[in-house]
């Protein structure tokens, strides 16, 4: 039983892992004898984030500084891990997010939004998983395996209101997910599989001040959340690990174009 989830040994790149919901599964790959590839702009974060995954095992992470919307960075970063690391285990794509001008106050309607800033929000939620997806998975498809976590959200099963640009990007991720998960495993191998998970209300540093006040009650908003949510409260960053773990592992080695939800029941409720 114990080596169907087995991930030790493995090598996954994951971008996005400096953040709140990407730093935990980071950390609970390493401390499960995986190794991992931490793909990013920001050198400052990605070393910060290094050191603190070798401190838990040493030679467990290694950094590359690159954009993941750019797909000639995305192309020497393959013929780098195919040449110094010989295989790919898989990739966790959580790079994304929102910005200000793409989320609308409560006060404002459609017409306040910043429509540069709604684009820019669909291009990292969606093209920030879409590119490294197609260039990365070749190697995966090559070599016969592979397994790929992609991050949907809540916002992409139904309206949440302010974030119109971020539904949007989820939305097309679900159908991404569900399009590659065919399309690897009709023409290359039954064993590279794409799969996705859409987390419920977890408070990071994006979203802290939408659902909570300074002296940390909820917010409106966060309120509302909450009532919803028929568990009560909102997510921890370690209750996805056990996901992506099932869906990285081969214990999950019939799974692919699948979405699971891990929101607390708040997908399941209807409010009455």
């Amino acid at each position: 039983m114990s080596q169907l989830f087995s991930i030790e040994n493995k090598l996954y790149a994951l971008s996005g892992a400096t953040g709140t919901l990407g730093g935990s599964i980071a950390n609970y790959l390493v401390e499960n004898g995986a190794n991992v590839l931490l793909l990013g702009r920001s050198l400052d974060k990605l070393e910060a984030k290094c050191k603190e995954l070798n401190g838990i095992r040493d030679n467990s992470a290694s950094l590359f500084v690159l954009d993941v919307m750019d797909q000639k960075q995305l192309n020497d970063l393959k013929d780098t891990i195919t040449s110094k690391y010989e295989k790919l285990d898989g990739l966790i794509n959580l790079a994304g997010g929102n910005i200000p001008g793409a989320t609308l106050k409560p006060d404002q309607t459609i017409y306040d939004i910043e429509l540069g800033d709604t684009q820019k929000v669909v291009d990292i939620n969606l093209f920030g998983t879409v590119v490294p997806t197609i260039v990365l998975s070749e190697i995966m498809a090559k070599q016969g395996y592979g397994s790929i976590v992609n991050i949907s959200s809540m916002a992409a099963k139904q309206t949440i209101s302010r974030v119109l640009g971020y539904s949007m990007a989820k939305a097309a991720v679900d159908i991404f997910t569900k399009w590659m998960a065919n399309e690897l495993a009709s023409k290359f191998s039954d064993k590279v599989r794409v799969n996705a998970i859409a987390p419920g209300f977890f408070i990071g540093n994006q979203n802290r001040r939408l659902l909570t006040n300074e002296d940390g009650s909820f917010t409106d908003r966060g309120e509302k959340i909450i009532g919803n949510t028929p568990m009560a409260r909102f997510g921890d960053a370690s209750e996805l690990n056990g996901m992506v773990h099932y869906l990285l592992s081969d214990a999950s080695s019939f799974v692919t174009g699948s979405i699971y939800e891990i929101d607390g029941g708040f997908s399941s409720f209807s409010g009455v």
